[in-house]
């Protein structure tokens, strides 16, 4: 069996400034990651965008249940925030704690969630 290898041209495209929604800037001694606008997104199209910003992310020693008898919310909606935290995650390593507490109630979330 012959293996044919076609030639690729490969090109400069310059500085790398935006990979997978990740914004990347780069200078002479170092490169940082944001997802500023990837953020903004989550809150408009989450409905989030009506919370009041906090200090810390998580109450202290904030005890959540399964069984929690508050009002239950749209299911898809709460997944969909989850998985876009999650994204999110990779470059705010200050939200893994919280994110992964909250994607325990994905079954049945509620406002308490």
């Amino acid at each position: 069996m012959a293996f044919n290898y076609a030639i690729v041209d490969m090109r400069n495209l310059g500085v790398l400034c935006c990979y997978l929604g990740i914004e990347v800037r780069q200078d002479a001694s170092d490169i940082s990651l944001r997802q500023t606008h990837y953020a903004k997104c989550i809150f408009e199209l989450g409905r989030l965008d009506c919370y009041n910003p906090a200090h810390s992310l998580m109450e202290k020693e904030l005890k959540l249940s399964r069984q929690s008898m508050a009002k239950e919310v749209d299911p898809t909606l709460y997944r969909w925030i989850i998985g876009s935290l999650c994204y999110l995650v990779h470059t705010r390593l200050d939200l893994m704690l919280a994110v992964g507490c909250v994607s325990w109630f994905m079954e049945r979330p509620t406002v308490e969630h």
